[in-house]
């Protein structure tokens, strides 16, 4: 058998939008990405398509127009159990108006600090102090299945 694939870094997260332009403004002006390709063209008929890429943090962000905005169902409450992306601000979320919710977690006596808010399409992020806490390997090697 095999060994895995031989993945060195994450390169980029997609996130379908209902509004890519609404989306890139949270995205610039909120957590600080940085536009680096921006596509946005009318394909006939009054479609419109849109496709962002932002990057910053060692991460980039590929924003895609949905097709179906209006299908997409919009997330209300914040859930930290909730699939989430994590990047290392509160005092900007409520000047910028955004809702959160604030947790304390402590985990073999270290104290970590969490801020967990949506994007524009319901995607939950989470802020952290998590440079207290460091992730390390349980092992060596590679998990086997």
């Amino acid at each position: 058998m095999e060994g895995p694939l031989p993945i060195t870094s994450m390169n980029h997260i997609s996130l379908l939008c209902r509004s890519a332009k609404e989306s890139l403004d949270f995205y610039q002006n909120v957590l600080g990405f940085l536009p680096i390709h921006l596509i946005f063209m009318e394909l006939g008929n009054y479609n419109i398509f849109s496709c962002f890429w932002l990057f910053n943090y060692g991460i980039g962000i590929h924003l895609l127009q949905s097709e179906n905005p209006e299908k997409m169902s919009k997330k209300m409450n914040i859930n930290p159990k909730d699939q989430h992306y994590l990047f290392p601000a509160e005092k900007k979320l409520q000047q910028k108006g955004i809702d959160f919710i604030q947790r304390i977690v402590v985990e073999d006596g270290v104290y970590i600090d969490q801020l967990f808010f949506h994007d524009p399409d319901g995607f939950l992020i989470e802020i952290c102090t998590c440079e207290n806490f460091p992730v390390i390997p349980l092992t060596g090697e590679p998990v086997q299945t």
